[in-house]
């Protein structure tokens, strides 16, 4: 899929959307050598696949591409994720950039750009968004130094997994994720696991956090689809 064979098994920093080889090329090297795990696509149905396949944190988009466009891709992003969609564009009309903002891009950044100032900008949105030590709703709080989790304070026995998978569904709080993103996330789809393990995973979770797990509050199921944390 365009991904290293050591990223298989986990969710991709950023994903490079951009048609131009040689600025994909140049910004993920730059990318890599901070130790972001990223993977570049020059079309938006290569992108989509990526994200589907993997998932990411941050998705660095390109307009003008071949095919489906880049706001087609955000459009469809957003209809399943919360991650921070950074377009880059040479297109910098006012009409480009509202509709871009308007279809859920985090930001627009004109081409061409500096890349010190962007590889900036990079980490400081991934020390906001994902470097906090805790994460609390309600009365749960994950702790992602240590990798646990405290409902009303009080520790709960969780595998790697189950908190991996919640802290995902958490950090995509109100969107409905579905069952193979959730699966390819966290197991990696090269797993030899099936997807019904994802299933006993949400049931293990719903006993541990939900006061009445047959009724729960949190983890709500979507028929056909997935599941959505709230």
């Amino acid at each position: 899929m365009g991904a290293k064979k050591g990223l298989m098994n986990s969710m991709l920093d950023i994903i490079i959307v951009e048609d131009n080889e040689e600025i994909g090329n140049l910004l993920a090297s730059f990318l890599r050598s901070e130790n972001y795990a990223v993977s570049i696509a020059k079309t938006g149905e290569k992108a989509l696949s990526l994200f589907e396949t993997y998932g990411a944190k941050m998705i660095i988009l390109d307009i003008g591409l071949p095919g489906m466009d880049g706001f087609s891709v955000c459009n469809k992003i957003r209809e399943t994720s919360n991650a921070h969609i950074m377009i880059a564009s040479a297109r910098t009309e006012k009409e480009d950039m509202l509709k871009g903002l308007l279809l859920g891009a985090d930001d627009y950044i004109e081409k061409p750009y500096d890349i010190d100032i962007l590889i900036a900008k990079i980490r400081g949105i991934f020390r906001r968004k994902y470097a906090q030590d805790k994460i609390s709703i309600d009365e749960i709080t994950l702790n992602t130094v240590t990798n646990t989790i405290l409902v009303n304070d009080e520790p709960i026995e969780a595998t790697v997994k189950e908190f991996e998978l919640l802290k995902l569904m958490i950090e995509n709080k109100g969107i409905t994720l579905k069952k193979e993103y959730l699966f390819n996330s966290i197991w990696g789809s090269d797993s030899e696991s099936e997807i019904q393990t994802l299933t006993v995973h949400i049931k293990w979770l719903r006993e541990k956090i939900e006061k009445d797990p047959k009724h729960p509050k949190h983890i709500i199921t979507e028929w056909g689809v997935g599941y959505r944390f709230e």
